[in-house]
């Protein structure tokens, strides 16, 4: 039987319930350049590999994937690219748990202090024990102007633009936040992104913001439960480590959390993140959050590509999108 050359070992992780899948052989060569330029040839040159590794058959609408690579900067142990079933991350906080418990399987990591690059900068990592980090995030911050949204027979949401290594907008749900509102939430959210996207809201610089995040707390108890439905129109299994860190950014804002107090994020899964920040030395209306979880490795394989398959470069259908829609996404 005949097989693509370049076989892809991956190791599987999952953080608080999301998956992460780290290629540690056969990814692409994405050349010498910056970060920046390299992140550039994987979209351009290489999407076919992201979708090899993240699509059905091989993979499924959730997973994270990261590819590590070397490092821009001298103190950095290694640079993370990170990409889903829609394209590219510039951070994620359950994939840099899971790369961590990846590391660590592997005998590249151990307790201690490290640090990573991401597109989105620079993070510190403090390696606790072989499942268990937190990560200093690049700083978060929220915009100072509302959002109000009109979401048809749900009515009108006000939410926040925030900003926590990804771009989200936040607000209370219509519905609660139970998984039997599962379908409901997802459809919400994806009300909310084209809303988002025809009314042209945007980060600072244009950033797009393709997170949604439904949130509900108990600030005198300082916890919360959230659903974060990610670019692609999959939700978080995970309380999601740059949504935390945008969640942070907006309690800070609001005064419901002091500096360097400690908030426990819950998803609808009931995985669990803890979450504190401290103000940012450059611009006090920004915070550095800190985001500790736990990550589990639970695979190791080699994906294959057979020449004759067809579906070697991924089988992309939208599972949720295609149940709210009654629509298929061909390959």
């Amino acid at each position: 039987m005949k097989y693509d050359s370049n076989s892809i070992r991956v190791v599987d992780s999952h953080t608080a319930g999301e998956p992460t899948r780290v290629v540690i052989e056969g990814g692409p060569d994405l050349g010498n350049g910056t970060l920046a330029e390299r992140l550039e040839v994987f979209k351009t040159k290489f999407d076919q590999f992201r979708r090899t590794v993240i699509l059905e058959p091989r993979g499924y609408e959730a997973m994270v994937g990261a590819l590590l690579c070397e490092p821009d900067e001298s103190d950095c142990e290694t640079a993370i690219l990170f990409f889903n079933n829609e394209g590219f991350l510039n951070m994620c906080g359950h994939g840099t748990i899971g790369v961590v418990a990846t590391l660590c399987h592997l005998g590249q990591a151990q307790q201690g202090i490290c640090k990573f690059q991401t597109p989105a900068g620079k993070i510190s990592v403090e390696i606790l024990d072989a499942n268990h980090a937190s990560f200093t995030n690049v700083p978060s911050f929220v915009l100072p102007q509302k959002v109000e949204l009109d979401l048809g027979q749900y009515g009108m949401v006000e939410g926040e633009i925030a900003y926590g290594g990804n771009w989200f907008f936040i607000a209370r749900p219509p519905v609660d936040l139970v998984r039997e509102n599962l379908d409901e939430l997802l459809e919400l959210a994806a009300i909310i992104r084209e809303e988002i996207e025809a009314t042209e809201i945007a980060g600072l610089s244009g950033g797009r913001v393709d997170h949604v995040q439904f949130f509900e707390a108990d600030f005198e108890r300082k916890n919360s439960r959230n659903f974060v439905v990610c670019p692609g129109g999959e939700f978080d299994r995970s309380p999601c480590g740059t949504g935390t860190s945008a969640v942070l950014a907006c309690l800070a804002a609001s005064g419901r959390l002091s500096e360097g107090d400690t908030w426990t994020q819950e998803s609808l899964t009931e995985g669990k993140f803890s979450g504190s920040f401290r103000i940012d030395k450059a611009d006090s209306n920004r915070v550095i959050p800190t985001i500790s979880g736990a990550a589990f490795v639970c695979a190791e394989s080699t994906l294959i590509q057979h020449v004759d398959d067809p579906y070697r470069f991924g089988n992309e259908i939208k599972v949720h999108a295609a149940k709210m829609q009654n629509v298929k996404v061909d390959a």
